[in-house]
């Protein structure tokens, strides 16, 4: 059974930090690109990062660049998103995303996503 489980979402204040994780079964991790989504209320999904198989590229959207760092571990299967800095407009529930790497490149992922699997999300809340 193909799962990915997403936690470390919570309530902080501005300028603080959250470190997300995505935990991966039931698939070839190995094989597959890992994008970070996020849904603020009343606006669309939108790709923030993204981190290929085996190269370990990357892709930020302009608004996290600086801010967040994605990065993967192929042993945990997990991947992680260490957000810094936060701002309130960074609140919404984080979903991650995989889609094989025959598939998709690995900007195509966060720009344009054509998934194979979602995560359920963490709720992240930026807020004074």
């Amino acid at each position: 059974q193909v799962q990915l489980v997403e936690s470390g979402g919570g309530l902080v204040q501005p300028g603080g930090s959250l470190r997300l994780s995505c935990a991966a079964s039931g698939f070839t991790f190995n094989y597959y690109r890992i994008g970070w989504f996020r849904q603020a209320p009343g606006k669309e999904r939108e790709g923030v990062s993204c981190i290929g198989s085996s190269d370990y590229s990357t892709y930020y959207a302009d608004s996290v660049k600086g801010r967040f760092t994605i990065s993967r571990d192929n042993a945990q299967k997990t991947v992680y998103l260490q957000m810094n800095s936060l701002k309130p407009e960074d609140t919404g529930v984080y979903y991650c995303a995989a889609r094989s790497q025959y598939m998709t490149t690995v900007q195509a992922l966060c720009v344009s996503p054509r998934t194979d699997y979602w995560g359920q999300g963490t709720q992240v809340t930026v807020s004074s």
